[in-house]
């Protein structure tokens, strides 16, 4: 990685900010998982060891407009009433976050009222030596999404006027220009956190330097998100193995009965394009050879394992079998490098999970013998989390779209906008 961190700053007296990434799910304002909040905490620690002027926090938590959108369909959907700024308390805002943190931190933690604007800059003057501020959600204020520059680079160049360096450790948003995670770094010095640097490291060397065996994983719902994934890794990894719903679409290609499993009727070129390039280049492109049948779409369906050749036209696809697992495991048991992104199966459902639990179970023992081992973030992290399995691989990455347009081979702006080592 070849972008400046921590390491390389002194940060005695400074003025410091640091863009983290404390979007976690919330419900009625009560943090569901901290898992993010404690990644950052490396990071946090070690500015405040050095003795900075103070330390200011922001991240987003949600998208305000989108989620207070969805919530009063729903309502109004069940007939129910909703309340806009109960939501919003319970949902948005940083206070549980900062409670959350100051007990992370065994320290007092401030909140501002709001990212930028007068009174935050009023409690940001009145911030003591060592003193922690978190600032209010960033995604209340439309210029920190905004596709025009000038807005963007107003609310950057305000939280610029905090500190005299900036610090990016929300791998996780590093794939949004936003004025938080990338136009800030125009106005002060910026630097890499230790967790920003280890998801480069982890995922930079995977997708330029493996070390060979290197098999790729790739698994989800829908081949439309993971299309340039595959293409990107396909001219890298020794093997790829695909699960996961998107692989009926893979069968649907070949014209293969799938009943009713989930089917992207508009990929089935796409699908049909990468198994020709993968059998042109010579590359093994593993499908899973059985599959776990349900007659309905529910934990409770009843339930078989057939032949990919044999699914019944009025059941669908749920999981993948044993002999895939069986297949997929000692493909992953004897790499040296492997990269899992997305589920074998609606591992949300007890019934279903079997597979993707068995992929998280051949990580752990591909890491035992000596492997790196990655996990992308979004369901995958999931996935490994739900299977007791998260701390048994290399490096679960935080990102779950950043970690994909990371393996896709995009220049992620929030990494660019750094200042380079030379």
């Amino acid at each position: 990685m070849n972008k400046k961190t921590v390491r390389d700053i002194d940060f005695k007296n400074k003025r410091v900010i640091v863009r983290v990434d404390f979007n976690v799910p919330m419900k009625n304002g009560v943090i569901q998982d901290d898992i993010r909040m404690r990644a950052a905490l490396p990071t946090i620690n070690y500015v405040l060891e050095q003795q900075p002027k103070y330390l200011i926090l922001m991240s987003h938590l949600g998208d305000p407009k989108k989620d207070v959108q969805k919530a009063k369909e729903k309502a109004e959907k069940d007939g129910k009433p909703f309340d806009e700024v109960k939501f919003i308390e319970g949902k948005c805002k940083m206070k549980p976050i900062a409670e959350h943190l100051a007990k992370l931190l065994n320290k007092p933690v401030k909140l501002a009222p709001a990212a930028i604007g007068a009174e935050t800059k009023t409690v940001v003057e009145s911030l003591g030596s060592g003193e922690v501020l978190m600032l209010e959600n960033t995604r209340f204020h439309k210029q920190e999404t905004s596709k025009d520059a000038v807005d963007r680079e107003a609310m950057a160049k305000e939280l610029a006027s905090y500190a005299d360096v900036f610090v990016n450790d929300a791998f996780g948003s590093a794939h949004r220009a936003h004025a938080s995670t990338e136009t800030v770094a125009k106005f002060l010095p910026a630097v890499a956190g230790f967790l920003m640097e280890k998801e480069l490291a982890y995922l930079g060397k995977a997708v330029s330097n493996p070390t060979k065996p290197f098999v790729a994983i790739i698994g989800g719902a829908k081949i439309g998100g993971k299309i340039d994934v595959i293409q990107n890794l396909m001219n890298k990894v020794d093997a790829l193995l695909i699960g996961g719903g998107m692989m009926f679409t893979f069968y649907k290609a070949q014209g293969l009965e799938i009943g009713k499993s989930l089917l992207e009727a508009d990929k089935l070129d796409v699908a049909q394009k990468i198994l020709d390039d993968a059998k042109a280049k010579n590359i093994r492109l593993l499908l899973p050879t059985d599959t776990v049948v349900g007659d309905k779409f529910d934990n409770a369906a009843s339930t078989n394992v057939v032949s990919v050749r044999a699914i019944p036209s009025d059941h669908l696809g749920l999981d993948i079998g044993p002999e895939t697992i069986k297949l997929f495991s000692e493909e992953i048991r004897k790499a040296k490098t492997v990269v899992w992104n997305g589920p074998m199966g609606v591992f949300e459902m007890p019934n279903f999970a079997k597979g993707t639990n068995a992929i998280a179970q051949a990580l752990a023992d591909a890491t035992k013998s000596g492997a790196v081992t990655i996990v992308g973030g979004g369901d995958s992290a999931s996935a490994i989390a739900q299977a007791g399995l998260d701390t048994s691989v290399s490096h679960v990455s935080t990102g779950g779209g950043a970690s994909l347009e990371f393996l896709e081979g995009k220049v992620l702006p929030g990494v660019a906008a750094l200042n380079d080592k030379n």
